[in-house]
């Protein structure tokens, strides 16, 4: 089928940076919006940023906007967040998620990864 794989999570320290990839596998005919959600401790999922299949309509959470970039390659079939000026409140679990046709249907179905772990702390 489809399969998402994040990487880049980890223990940061506040006010540093991080980039998150989440590649996707399978059988994929086209890739759609892809979109980073993440999950504070105790928390409802939220969604941080999507960004089109062309990569020309992005569009940002409150809390991360002016210092978050949401980035796509579709030749890798690769989507990237990156954030700067970390908080504390930007712990959580990141997970990926991307609208895919696959090769053997003509539906449109939401795949997700598994979630990388971000921790802030000092």
């Amino acid at each position: 089928q489809v399969q998402l794989v994040e990487s880049g999570g980890g223990l940061l320290q506040p006010g540093g940076s991080l980039r998150l990839s989440c590649r996707a596998s399978g059988s994929i005919f086209s890739i759609y919006t892809m979109r980073w959600y993440r999950q504070a401790p105790g928390k409802q999922r939220e969604l941080v940023a999507f960004i089109t299949s062309s990569g020309g309509n992005t569009g940002y959470v409150d809390a991360v906007k002016g210092r978050s970039t949401i980035s796509r390659d579709n030749a890798k079939r690769t989507v990237y967040l990156q954030m700067t000026s970390l908080k504390s409140e930007d712990t959580g679990v990141y997970y990926c998620n991307a609208a895919v046709e696959t090769s053997f249907s003509d539906s449109i179905q939401q795949y997700w990864g598994q979630g990388t772990q971000v921790t802030v702390s000092s």
